[in-house]
């Protein structure tokens, strides 16, 4: 039975991070979308838009490697 239930919790693990990665790639996309419109729309202001994007980017990827290390830092019952 613990046999079972150990594989079942690894199994949980991964699906926790499979929905976890989906919040961070739909706001990378939402990022790096409207930071290119932003950059066609005022090119003078392309240097402050690039890096405001590339902030924003290192935000939602940290979300990403969070939700990456949780389940394996989290006490298995």
């Amino acid at each position: 039975m613990s046999e079972t239930l150990a594989a079942v919790t690894g199994n949980i693990g991964t699906l926790g991070y499979g929905l976890a990665a989906i919040g961070p790639g739909i706001g990378v996309g939402y990022i790096f979308g409207n930071g290119v419109q932003a950059i066609a729309r005022q090119p003078e202001a392309a240097g402050l838009i690039r890096q405001n994007m590339l902030l924003g980017f290192a935000v939602v990827e940290a979300l990403a490697l969070i939700g990456f290390v949780v389940p394996f830092i989290l006490p298995t019952s």
